[in-house]
Formats: structure tokens, sequence, C-alpha cells
């Protein structure tokens, strides 16, 4: 970040009460910007909630698929920047429910993007998140992922984020030349992932004795974890290049660590760590007896080499160190939710 940039710029944010929202909440209002987001259903449980920032920005209610309330939203707002982070983030749920999956993520990215170019008069930077999904399965020998690689999704999810990612791109064509940026990242874990169906979150709350967990592959697909702070501190970069610099639209960005780790390692870092070694020999015999199952990309990593030379960014947390800190926020969190 560059001197007072960020000071008194109002910026929208869909999916704010989401993990990654609240964390870029965070960022921005501790650089000085004026906070709205776009709330569906409001969670008390929230990061957004738990640590009070609901209290520092601007909160709409509503369904990021509803045009009038985003046409009114800008109309009524002078919004400088826009994140479009809202989505329906669970495989799972994209296996099972494919169509409201299409209607967040597809119908969602475009409602947004005609209510901003109908609406919106001031807004300079648009930074959309897509998903190292979106490219769907390469074999290993291609990876880490590269931006000109071609989107290639097989499954629900994958596919709805390719769409959402090509949808985004399209707008800053000359056609109308809006100031897009596309940002696909790996997984992203840290405080504040409530997604109890995503691996971190989920192993973190059956080690500490919450539940039981149930592996759902043989433990040893690859996958490649950003830590959240560096992941809110390389969109406020990201947006704030775009806005003093229009030259970037229509550019992607991929983000990752140009490393991956096996879903077996993360899974004995967090129950060693946490000393429940006779949960972790019962989860290492089912990973034994199981294959991976259908509907999900076996291995992905991510470069990051362009990010670092167009912004000088490279992820500054190791994985060990980040998971840590991550295990001593949920044993907190968790706790003082049991409490209430």
């Amino acid at each position: 970040m560059s001197g007072n940039f960020w000071n008194k710029k109002n910026v929208f944010i869909t999916g704010i009460n989401g993990f990654v929202g609240g964390n870029l909440a965070k960022a921005l209002l501790d650089a000085g910007a004026n906070v709205f987001g776009l709330v569906k259903t409001i969670d008390q449980r929230s990061y957004l909630y738990y640590t009070s920032l609901n209290k520092k920005v601007v909160l709409i209610n509503g369904d990021i698929t509803n045009k009038t309330l985003l046409n009114t939203f800008f109309s009524e707002n002078d919004i400088h920047i826009c994140y479009h982070l809202a989505s329906q983030v669970e495989v799972g749920v994209a296996i099972k429910y494919p169509f409201s999956t299409w209607e967040t993520n597809i119908r969602g990215t475009y409602t947004l993007f005609e209510a901003i170019r109908e609406s919106a008069e001031n807004v300079s930077a648009i930074v959309v998140a897509s998903s190292d999904k979106a490219y769907g399965e390469y074999p290993q020998d291609k990876l880490p992922y590269q931006e000109h690689y071609p989107l290639n999704p097989r499954y629900t999810y994958d596919t709805s984020k390719a769409c959402a990612d090509l949808i985004a791109r399209s707008y800053s064509s000359e056609l109308f030349n809006m100031p897009v940026i596309i940002t696909r990242f790996s997984n992203i874990y840290g405080p504040g992932q409530l997604n109890f169906s995503a691996i971190i979150p989920d192993a973190i709350q059956c080690a500490l004795g919450y539940d039981e967990f149930v592996p759902r592959s043989d433990g040893k697909n690859i996958r490649d974890f950003l830590f959240v702070e560096d992941v809110a501190n390389l969109y406020v970069i990201i947006a704030e290049s775009l806005y003093n610099n229009n030259n970037l639209k229509g550019e992607v960005f991929n983000a990752g660590t140009n490393d991956g780790k096996t879903v077996r390692y993360v899974i004995e870092k967090i129950y060693t760590q946490l000393n429940n070694e006779k949960a972790l020999k019962k989860i290492l015999d089912l990973f034994d007896k199981n294959s991976n199952p259908m509907g999900e990309i076996n291995n992905q990593v991510m470069h990051y080499k362009k990010v670092k030379k167009y912004f000088g960014w490279e992820p500054l947390t190791e994985f060990d160190y980040g998971l840590d800190v991550t295990i001593e926020w949920f044993a907190k969190y968790i706790k003082s939710i049991m409490s209430k």
C-alpha cells in the first residue's frame, strides 16, 4: 500500500460475511477505507461479527442475484472499488445442489456487473475472485498452474467458477471497457474460516474433540495453501494498482506458494500439534482404505511468479507457522462459541 491511497475510498465487498471477505474488510478498514458489504445471511458466529467488524462497516442485506437491490445501492453510494467475493464455495454442495451453485456463482456475477455498468459511475477497480478450480484437472507434470493455461473445468463447482471468470473478463473487453482483474488463488486458510467442510477447519475441530474426522480421499491428493493475511494483502495491492493503472484491466493473476501439501500431511500436522495421536492412527488407517471421490480434482498447485513480477508480492507466511496461528485461533473461537 502506498501513502494515504485508501483513506476515505468507498469500497464494496460482496461476500463480506465470508472468511476472506471479513479478513479483507479488516485490512481495508486498517488502511482507512470506508467499507460497504453485501450480506445474504447474518451469521453472528462469522469472523465479521465475532471480531465486531460488522460495527465498523455498512452492511446491505440481500442476495447477489437481486439486480434491483444492487442498482439502487450503486445509485445511492459513490463506490470507487469493488471486490466480488460472494460465492457458493463448497464442492460437496455444488455436487448435490448444482442449480443453487449456478445461480449464485454465475447469475450473481453477471447481475453484479450489469448493476455496476448501469448505475456505478465512479467504480475504477473491480477485483473478481475466481479459483484454481476453474482450470480443471491437469496432469501433475503441468503443475503449478500458470495463467496462460486454458480453463478446462469438468465438475459443477469448477464449471461455475470458470463461467464467472469468463463473464467477468468479457466486461473488461472493448465492448464495455470495465476495469476488471481476475484472481485465481489456491486454497486459502487461516483465522475465520468457518466453512467446516474445508479440510483445515474440519480437521482442527475434530482434533480438538468436537467431532470425528471422516476422510474423503486416500490422503495423497495435493493442495496448495495460502494464508489469509497474505491473500488480503494481495487483494489490497491489486485493487490499488488497477485503480491507478487502467492498462491492467483484463489481466488474470494466480497466487499460491508454488508448492503443494498432501491432505495426509496436513492432517498429520494438525493432529500431532494437538497431541491427538490415537485419533490420528485411526484416520491414517482409513486413508489407506479410501480412494479419491468423484467430482473433486486430485492435485492443484499455483504459481505466483506473475503477481511477483507485476506487484512484487510473494507469500510471506510459511505453512507450518500459519497452521499454528490458525489452530490457536480456532481453539479460542470454538471454546467461546461452545460457552454461549
